[in-house]
């Protein structure tokens, strides 16, 4: 046998095998999903994930042509629903809502996960991002945010803020170190107490997902003196951002993206992203966030991994520099 028929017969052999693969990628694509998803939210109904979370469900099982059965799984900073997902089989059909605290901040305040954020899932795209609200009771003598920075700089460890989670202690934290203040960390199990000793004047100050305390601005009950996101709120843009009010370098947004287990096929993936993408361009799916002080936000598979790992670096050393000690 010649030498050029038989590097004809290699050839031959490689394009079909690279067909083949082709043929069967496409063949998975169109066959995926083959039954109901699930999609595990870790936290309980109600909060700005949980909205968020299900607002997609509903859009995506129309998209897919099969159910998206919503489950949610609270518990430990979301650690229990996460590690549940993290551990589901990697074919496609369980999704994972993550956030800043499962996905980034647990991270740097944990010393042992029983997942990893970075390996033991496989990003799809972000879904939304929304800014925190800074607010003070009203007897706190602040109009601004300059004015809080100046009180709180004048006063040492006078002023008491609340955080409904690490995310949110660590959002302060940052706040803190940026602007060398000190304030005393008063710790809740969510929103809605935390919100409750603001309104009350157990504390005197709060960071707080736009979705839960903005109501309370609105309604007068606390002053709003900033968002936490670069750019202002188009819910509230009266509310000046934290750089604007003088404080550089702070940037700090909660945000939901949707992942899957690793090892997850590439067509699952690129189906399902395709599927969000649809899905978060209806004008009813961005209505639905807006009303949340949240913005749609589709990305690559790659755009979320890359913020994913940034997050995950920044917000270990925001603990580090902080002196907030993994538990």
């Amino acid at each position: 046998m010649s030498r050029s028929l038989s590097r004809r017969r290699a050839f031959g052999r490689l394009a079909f095998a690279s067909l083949f693969g082709l043929a069967c990628a496409a063949v998975q694509a169109q066959s995926f999903p083959s039954r109901p998803l699930h999609l595990i939210i870790p936290f309980p109904p109600g909060g700005v994930t949980d909205i968020v979370g299900r607002t997609v469900a509903t859009r995506l099982s129309t998209e897919l042509g099969q159910p998206v059965v919503v489950e949610n799984k609270p518990g430990a900073s979301g650690i229990l629903g996460t590690e549940l997902a993290a551990r589901a089989p990697a074919d496609g059909h369980t999704l994972l809502v993550g956030n800043i605290s499962t996905l980034a901040v647990n991270a740097a305040t944990f010393a042992r996960l029983p997942y990893d954020p970075l390996t033991s899932f496989v990003p799809v795209s972000m879904l939304a991002i929304q800014p925190l609200v800074v607010a003070v009771h009203p007897k706190v003598q602040a109009r601004t945010l300059s004015d809080l920075v100046r009180l709180a700089k004048a006063n040492p460890g006078t002023l008491s803020y609340g955080s409904a989670g690490s995310s949110i202690h660590l959002a302060v934290e940052f706040f803190n170190t940026l602007v060398g203040a000190q304030m005393n960390h008063v710790p809740y199990k969510g929103s809605t107490p935390a919100i409750t000793d603001l309104v009350g004047g157990q504390i005197d100050v709060l960071f707080d997902p736009f979705s839960s305390l903005y109501p309370q601005v609105q309604a007068g009950k606390v002053r709003g003196l900033a968002v936490t996101t670069a750019s202002r709120s188009q819910v509230a843009p009266d509310l000046p951002t934290v750089i604007e009010s003088g404080v550089a370098g702070y940037d700090v947004s909660s945000w939901q993206g949707l992942v899957v287990p690793a090892g997850t096929p590439q067509a699952a993936i690129d189906r399902l992203r395709a599927a969000v993408v649809k899905v978060l361009a209806q004008p009813e799916v961005k209505e639905a966030f807006a009303k949340q002080g949240a913005q749609a936000s589709p990305t690559s598979p790659e755009q979320l991994q890359q913020y994913v790992r940034a997050e995950v670096a920044r917000w270990k050393k925001v603990a580090t520099d902080a002196g907030v000690k993994p538990q």
